[in-house]
């Protein structure tokens, strides 16, 4: 069957991208994040050696860890689970495990996860090349590999082959390996203020990695803006795009995937050019959130981009087609902003020019000093070093407060449930009815939340952003019709009552007499006590019979007795024949 010219074309593009993709791959500028190992026992080898730290699980950003080092004897690249339940777990009392791992055979996350399944409070994985130490870094997420790589929690580390062969040889002799693991320096902190960066994406249709990052920053945002609002820290926000090559631009795959003429451009979201949104709306949103970021920074209030960010992907979902300019906008109005500045700052996409914002993304993906390229997302950058690890709220909390310079850390790195307040401030962009002082805004440590509330007694339905209706359970239900019922509402429903002396009842929809329920609770009363004498006079005939029979058996019994021997006696003795005898 012969392919369309279409599908060939199509296909010749991805290809030509892939070899982009390679290519910048190769001339990329990658930094190894380092942490320090120091090996405390034995003598031979006591001393500082460098480790890389893995770029998932938890490394302990600002602290360090200390263990003894096991070489298992089988499964030695742990690419299979280990036998026993938790083999490697530490005996109470004991220092945590290290546990030493070669490399090879699969993939770094793999090897880690089956350690923390044994027990391992840290992995120590031995390169199989002499080679300058590499980053372990995270795999495509397919589904076996999704199942593990957001469930790793202990730390891991790459040593290099020589030093990796001297721990291996102590343990096979018998000899106390004890090392330490140092996270303090990590991240450096030349000043009483921690910058960081976050390379994020505003698609959310590209499987769990998206779902991973959305989730993060909703649970970061209140940490966030408390430093921010404190001025314990910079944020700054940026988004990667790539150009089309000059012989692809006026092609249909090139126009659906970038602006401003193929300068800037992003993954079509569903990997399918014929269907559903285009790489191109996602270039032009993450535009809208760089241009609300400089308009939010230019009022004095850079946080309320965090509100924007998690607000967007709440109420303008692509899976519910409403990824688009005008459910952004209404998001940017609620949060008190200036839409048509957000609009001048976003230009033409059309213009066959340069962006100011986007040509300064491109150039900021180029790495300086001690931070490398960046290639991949999400990627965080803190103090100008790439952070390796899970994409967790406490995690990457931890590896930012590792930036302060001890006892200088502000109150949010020491406690877990500092609140926001930012529903004092126009009331956080949420819902509110000011003639009845009743607000949808809700403060919590992970940030304000807009929920519709209770009032009197009544919940309120809606977004909680734009509204919140009072509904009216009694005309919903379709209850308390009758003329003399009264509706009102409450809690999760309705109740009825009646007027005047009158109940209602529920199953027929009425009101009737009290008078009419006596009476009719009388007579249930007497038919009540009327059965209940029926069932005891029964019951007491039947006892009656039962005893009155039985005492005629035991009677008729004893009267037999006195003639003729009975089936269960033996047979009576002749006695004046025994005296004959004799």
């Amino acid at each position: 069957m012969r392919r369309s010219s279409h599908a060939m074309g199509a296909q010749a593009f991805r290809l030509l991208l892939l070899l982009l993709l390679a290519a910048a791959a190769a001339e990329a500028r990658f930094v190894v994040e380092k942490n320090s190992l120091m090996v405390t026992s034995p003598t031979s080898l006591r001393g500082r050696h460098d480790s890389a730290i893995g770029n998932f699980g938890i490394p302990q950003y600002g602290g360090s860890m200390a263990g003894a080092v096991v070489y298992p004897k089988d499964n030695a690249k742990a690419c299979d689970d280990f036998d026993g339940r938790h083999p490697f777990r530490a005996k109470p009392g004991a220092m945590p495990t290290f546990l030493l791992i070669d490399r090879g055979e699969c993939l770094f996350a793999k090897k880690v996860w089956n350690a923390q399944n044994a027990g391992a409070s840290a992995v120590l994985v031995v390169d199989d090349k002499d080679e300058p130490l590499i980053t372990m870094d995270l795999p495509r997420e397919d589904d076996e590999a999704s199942k593990y790589i957001q469930n790793i929690t202990i730390p891991s580390a790459l040593i290099d082959e020589k030093f990796g062969d001297q721990l291996k040889k102590a343990v096979k002799d018998g000899e106390m390996v004890n090392v330490n693991l140092d996270w303090r320096e990590a991240v450096p902190h030349p000043d009483d203020r921690v910058e960081y960066e976050l390379w994020t994406n505003s698609n959310d249709e590209c499987g769990p990695k998206c779902d991973m990052l959305m989730n993060f920053l909703k649970e970061f945002k209140g940490a966030a803006q408390l430093l921010e609002k404190g001025g314990y820290s910079q944020f700054t926000p940026h988004y990667i795009t790539w150009y089309c090559p000059q012989a692809f631009v006026i092609s249909k795959q090139c126009k659906s995937q970038c602006i401003n003429h193929g300068r800037y451009c992003a993954p079509d979201p569903e990997q399918d050019f014929s269907t559903g949104y285009e790489g191109k709306d996602v270039v032009v949103e993450n535009l809208r959130q760089l241009c609300v970021f400089k308009v939010a920074n230019e009022n004095k209030k850079p946080w309320v981009w965090w509100d924007y960010v998690t607000d967007f992907h709440i109420r303008c979902p692509m899976k519910e087609k409403k990824y688009n300019k005008k459910c952004a906008e209404t998001v940017i109005k609620s949060l008190g902003l200036d839409v048509k500045k957000v609009d001048k700052c976003m230009g033409d996409p059309n213009a066959d020019s340069d962006h100011p914002l986007l040509k300064m993304e491109q150039d900021a993906q180029i790495g300086k000093g001690s931070r490398g390229d960046v290639t991949i997302l999400p990627t965080l950058v803190v103090n100008n070093r790439q952070y390796r690890g899970k994409l967790e709220r406490k995690a990457v909390l931890k590896a930012i407060c590792a930036g302060f310079e001890e006892t200088t850390e502000p109150n949010v790195c020491l406690s877990d449930d500092i609140e926001t307040n930012e529903c004092l401030n126009d009331n956080g962009g949420c819902w509110q009815d000011k003639s009845a002082n009743v607000t949808a805004c809700r403060d919590t440590f992970r940030g304000r939340v807009c929920e519709c509330p209770t009032f009197n007694g009544v919940q309120f339905k809606g977004d909680g952003y734009s509204n919140c209706e009072h509904i009216d359970e009694c005309k919903e239900k379709k209850a308390c019709q009758c003329p003399e019922c009264n509706c009102k509402d409450t809690w999760g429903g309705y109740d009825c009552t009646c007027s005047g002396d009158l109940l209602y009842i529920r199953e027929h929809d009425t009101c009737i007499s009290k008078t009419a329920v006596q009476a009719k609770a009388a007579w249930a009363a007497v038919w009540g006590i009327l059965i209940v004498v029926a069932v005891v006079a029964a019951g007491s005939y039947v006892v009656y019979k039962y005893r009155l029979r039985s005492y005629m058996d035991s009677e008729i019994r004893a009267i037999m007795a006195q003639y003729m021997p009975l089936d269960n006696q033996g047979e009576v003795p002749n006695h004046t024949h025994d005296e004959d005898r004799s």
